[in-house]
């Protein structure tokens, strides 16, 4: 028979100062991330992408105002048109929104209770995401309301 010698001893590399140092500097960098807050441009381009963008504004009717005259409440309003979307308005707010996701990745985990997986599953979905040129508008409403749910897991900055 042949014994075989088994070595217990775990090969660790020994943690040295500056090894602390660096994980402290990480957590701390990590942690001022998440202080930083959401910036006022980044709402500024969720509220372009969630609204309406109307068209030209209807001419008023006269035959409104007869209406109301007599009396007789005016006929029903037909939903104003959404006005198209240039491609370099589309090309500027998906940029604003994926440079946004690279911000929201670092500092969600840091401000949530538990790490919002799928949520941020979704916006790196969205991220890569390349969508037809008519379908743009719908692309930046859905990037939008994802980051929107986001934001709203990490709570109002202001307590």
């Amino acid at each position: 028979m042949v014994a075989v010698e088994v070595a217990t001893a775990p090969s660790r590399r020994q943690v040295t100062k500056r090894d602390v140092a660096k994980r402290r500097l990480a957590h701390l960098l990590s942690r001022s991330l998440a202080d930083e807050g959401i910036p006022d441009d980044l709402i500024t381009t969720l509220e372009k992408a969630l609204s309406d963008r109307p068209g030209p504004a209807a001419p008023s009717r006269k035959f409104d105002d007869l209406l109301a005259r007599i009396g007789l409440p005016p006929p029903r309003l037909r939903p104003p048109e959404v006005a198209p979307l240039s491609l370099e308005d589309a090309a500027r707010i998906a940029d604003r929104f994926r440079r946004a996701t690279h911000q929201l990745v670092q500092i969600a985990p840091h401000r949530v209770a538990l790490n919002p997986i799928e949520e941020l599953r979704l916006l790196l979905a969205l991220r890569n995401e390349r969508p037809a040129p008519d379908m743009a508008l719908s692309y930046l409403r859905r990037y939008a309301l994802a980051i929107v749910a986001l934001l709203d897991l990490m709570g109002d900055d202001e307590e």
